[in-house]
């Protein structure tokens, strides 16, 4: 017997049949990096692909971490080209992470995302768990970038955005080598810090880089 195919279109399906065109896949980019900021995008695809199939330029679109950067690449300019597809990104940079701490600025990201696209959709497809704060009706999808193309598609826009951010501040930062862990706390990385310190992208409020608690005797 064959293995059933996944449908990536099933959330989005079931809400077009009730009349809900503007379904807005939310993903997120960053949240585990020492530093930089985490990244936020929504994107909506037009009912209709779930008809005719995706784009043949959007042929393999998943979950962005299981894509090549080349992939990926070629997906966000496709996605951010595409006069069907409505898409917005935001973000919360290091400072405000440290302030808030990384899950209500990741959810501050979704809900800017979400408010820039006009008008403001009324559901939303988020990867992973529910999200109290959203300003909008919601579907909450476990390993959602490989179930939904709407979440697939705001997770290659996430990404990349801010991939290219964290190949900026290599420029800006080099010793600590950006381009190549993009944050992630690598033992390159860790070995940079421990050499040169923290630099005003890195997140404080993150061990190693949170100072350590005093002993209580």
């Amino acid at each position: 017997m064959t293995a059933k195919l996944c449908d990536r279109f099933e959330f989005e399906r079931v809400l077009w049949s009730r009349s809900v065109t503007r379904v807005a896949g939310v993903d997120e980019a960053g949240r585990g990096p020492l530093a930089g900021p985490v990244v936020v995008a929504a994107a909506i695809l037009p009912p209709r692909w779930a008809g005719t199939g995706l784009p043949a330029e959007l042929a393999g679109l998943n979950d962005s971490k299981q894509l090549t950067a080349a992939q990926r690449e070629k997906f966000f300019e496709f996605l951010t080209r595409c006069a069907e597809v409505e898409f917005a990104i935001a973000q919360v940079d290091a400072g405000v992470i440290d302030e808030i701490n990384i899950l209500q600025a990741t959810h501050r990201a979704m809900n800017a995302a979400l408010a820039q696209l006009t008008p403001l959709p009324p559901h939303a497809l988020v990867d992973g768990r529910p999200v109290k704060t959203l300003r909008v009706q919601q579907t909450a999808i476990i390993k959602g970038d490989a179930r939904s193309y709407s979440i697939a598609a705001a997770s290659v826009l996430a990404k990349v955005t801010r991939d290219r951010q964290m190949q900026a501040f290599h420029a800006q930062f080099p010793v600590y080598g950006f381009d190549q862990h993009k944050g992630y706390g690598t033992a390159q990385h860790l070995a940079a810090i421990a050499q040169h310190g923290a630099c005003p992208i890195h997140r404080k409020s993150f061990a190693p880089l949170k100072p350590p608690e005093p002993e209580l005797f």
